[in-house]
């Protein structure tokens, strides 16, 4: 298939299996936009690859940081294999361009989305893996995910706001911060939620976010740089 030479060639990697690569990016809404076909949706192949990646990147912090313990490996590799991250690889790679989708899902910004940009970074991990075997996985996450783990570190990307916070505060100020909901507004498919970060009863930030999780989060980071901890 013509249409991937490009992308084998940024990759480094030539399929055998022409139709694994393609599967790789087909999306779901392209499938049920087109019934009665032979096509398969990627899923299966984002499962294997969310799988193959997570392996790798754990076999890659346990043998460079022999002196970490297990609590700070795991943040190494929750911030490596995080959507946010694997969006960012995957518009490196331009990986928007070869997905299949529905219509309506095209109109609606579909190849721009953060969760399907990083789905399709773990089905071609999948892909890859299946056609390739388990050496060549190794070497396309060493070179595309596992080489931005330094600057992750230098620049904090793997503390989750929320535990530093709530650490901070148990050190310094022996108390557990909580949150609770300010203020919400939107329809409930495009919800906003405001949420405030207490310490006792005073109110250290806010945060903005689609969801109350990620509101909190945005709080707690706020409330990190409210205060001289």
């Amino acid at each position: 298939m013509e249409k991937f030479q490009k992308l084998e060639k940024k990759i480094g990697i030539k399929f055998k299996n022409k139709e694994l690569l393609e599967k790789a990016f087909i999306h779901k809404s392209y499938i049920n936009e087109h019934r009665g076909g032979h096509l398969e949706d990627n899923e299966r192949l984002e499962f294997l690859g969310d799988a193959v990646l997570e392996l790798i990147a754990t076999n890659h912090l346990f043998h460079k940081y022999p002196d970490q313990n297990e609590g700070q490996m795991t943040a190494f590799r929750s911030a490596l294999v995080k959507g946010k991250h694997l969006a960012e690889v995957s518009n490196e790679l331009g990986l928007g361009e070869y997905l299949m989708l529905s219509h309506g899902e095209e109109k609606s910004g579909g190849r721009e989305k953060r969760y399907i940009l990083a789905n399709i970074v773990e089905a071609l991990i999948g892909a890859i893996y299946l056609d390739h075997g388990y050496k060549k996985a190794e070497k396309f996450i060493e070179k595309f995910i596992l080489r931005k783990l330094d600057e992750i570190i230098d620049h904090g990307l793997h503390i989750d706001a929320k535990s530093h916070f709530q650490e901070i505060c148990q050190e310094k100020l022996g108390v557990t911060p909580h949150y609770d909901v300010i203020e919400e507004h939107g329809p409930d498919h495009n919800k906003i939620f405001i949420m405030g970060a207490y310490v006792d009863n005073e109110l250290i930030a806010t945060g903005k976010g689609s969801s109350k999780q990620k509101a909190e989060d945005e709080a707690a980071k706020n409330a990190l740089t409210v205060k001289k901890w």
